[in-house]
């Protein structure tokens, strides 16, 4: 499994590495349907690329430039009914820790963490 999991965090790093990050939701900026919720670090997607909602691959890129793609999240989204992958780029411990009460506790999604070996 491990090799696997290793394969698959290359892949990412080809997916990355080959497309442009469009961030739409900056740091600080609110939720676009529930503007309480506010994204405690960079939001938005690879352009050219296509996610389990038939847009661009979701990233949350933190503060640790260089740090690379540190881990993804698996959601599951009941009111939308879809499934993503979303990356954890350049993230720090912090970040990723208030990315998953974002996800969880303010947007109440059903959400994994697979940090990278």
């Amino acid at each position: 499994m491990e090799q696997t999991m290793q394969a698959f965090f290359s892949a990412l790093d080809r997916l990355v590495g080959g497309a442009s990050l469009h961030i739409d939701r900056p740091c600080g900026s609110a939720h676009p349907r529930f503007p309480e919720v506010i994204y405690p670090v960079d939001y938005g997607y690879l352009e050219g690329t296509s996610g389990g909602d038939g847009e661009g691959v979701d990233v949350f890129r933190g503060t640790v430039s260089g740090a690379g793609i540190v881990g993804i999240v698996l959601t599951a989204d009941l009111t939308k009914r879809d499934v993503e992958v979303k990356i954890l780029l350049d993230c720090s411990p912090d970040e990723i820790e208030a990315i998953e009460h974002l996800l969880h506790e303010r947007l109440r999604l059903n959400a994994s963490l697979v940090r990278r070996e």
